[in-house]
C-alpha cells in the first residue's frame, strides 16, 4: 500500500510535468505567432520593394514624362461644320489632333508660280493654329489653290487659303471655302501699334469669334486691322513677290463688300508644308 509521502511526490512530479508541459505549448505558440508575424513582414517588405521598383523603373519615369509632355501640349477644340454648312466649297481632311505641341519653331513654306513665300511660326503663340495647318499641309490641302484677294487700298493684304479657288478664272464663291472644322483665334495683337505691320501673315475669319478656318492673309504694308485675327507668324522671304502682286493691282471684284478684288497678277499656290525650323 502507498505511503502517503509517495503519494505526495507523485502529485508534485505531476504538477511539475503538467507546468513543464503547459511552458513548452506556450514556448511553441509563440514560435508560431512570431514566425507568421515575421513571414508577413517579410511579405510586406517584398511587395513594397516590388512596389517602389516598379514604381523607378515605370511609374517614376513615366510621370516625369507625362509632366514634360503636359507641360509642352496644349488641347485644341476644333468645332466641325454642321452638315448644312457644309457646302461644295468646304473640302473635309479630318480633323487634327486634339493634343498639340505649344514648343518649338516651324517653318512654312508656301511654294507658288512667282516663287517661294516663307515664315517663322512660333508654337509656342499659335500651337493650335500651327497645329491645324501642319496637319491640313500634310493633306496637301492647300496645293493648286490661287490667292484669290488682293486689297491695294487701307488694309494692303494678300488673302489666300480658299481650297476651292482653284483652275482658271474666278467664280463668285471664291472666298468662301475652307476646312469641315473652325477654331478659336490665338495671339491677338491687341496691346501692339500697327496691330499688323508690314511683313506679318495671319488668319481671316468672318468676323465672328472662333470662326478661324485655313485662309489666310499676308500683310505687305502697316495695316489698320482691328486685332481680332490670329497673327500666325512672320515673313522671313519673298515679301518681294507680294509687293510684285500688289503692284500689278486688283480687279474690284470686292470692292462692294470686303474691300479689293481678285489679284490681276496670279499667285498659285502649288505646295505648302510646315517643317521644324
Amino acid at each position: 500500500m502507498t505511503s502517503t509521502r509517495e503519494r505526495q511526490r507523485a502529485a508534485a512530479r505531476a504538477r511539475l510535468e503538467k507546468e513543464m508541459a503547459e511552458r513548452a505549448a506556450r514556448a511553441r505558440k509563440r514560435r508560431q505567432t512570431q514566425a507568421v508575424v515575421g513571414a508577413g513582414v517579410v511579405l510586406l517588405l517584398v511587395v513594397a520593394g516590388t512596389a517602389w521598383l516598379a514604381s523607378n523603373m515605370l511609374g517614376d519615369d513615366s510621370g516625369t514624362d507625362n509632366a514634360a509632355q503636359d507641360a509642352n501640349t496644349v488641347q485644341c477644340d476644333w468645332v466641325e461644320l454642321p452638315e448644312g454648312e457644309r457646302t461644295p466649297q468646304v473640302k473635309d481632311v479630318g480633323l487634327p489632333d486634339t493634343q498639340q505641341s505649344k514648343a518649338g519653331v516651324q517653318t512654312m513654306t508656301i511654294t507658288t508660280n512667282l516663287g517661294p513665300i516663307t515664315a517663322r511660326i512660333d508654337r509656342s503663340a499659335v500651337p493650335c493654329t500651327a497645329g491645324s495647318f501642319t496637319h491640313l499641309a500634310e493633306q496637301n490641302f492647300f496645293d493648286n489653290t490661287k490667292c484669290h484677294r488682293l486689297v491695294t487700298e487701307g488694309i494692303k493684304v494678300l488673302q489666300c487659303g480658299d481650297p476651292s479657288a482653284t483652275g482658271e478664272g474666278w467664280r463668285e464663291t471664291d472666298g468662301t471655302g475652307g476646312p469641315s472644322y473652325r477654331m478659336a483665334e490665338e495671339n491677338l495683337p491687341a496691346d501692339k501699334r500697327p496691330p499688323y505691320p508690314e511683313g506679318v501673315i495671319a488668319m481671316a475669319n468672318s468676323g465672328q469669334p472662333s470662326s478661324s478656318g485655313s485662309q489666310f492673309f499676308i500683310v505687305y504694308g502697316d495695316s489698320p486691322l482691328d486685332p481680332n485675327y490670329t497673327v500666325l507668324g512672320t515673313i522671313t522671304s519673298g515679301m518681294d513677290i507680294v509687293k510684285d502682286v500688289a503692284a500689278a493691282g486688283d480687279d474690284g471684284a470686292f470692292a462692294q463688300q470686303a474691300g479689293g478684288g481678285h489679284p490681276k497678277k496670279e499667285v498659285v499656290i502649288t505646295d505648302l508644308t510646315m517643317t521644324e525650323a
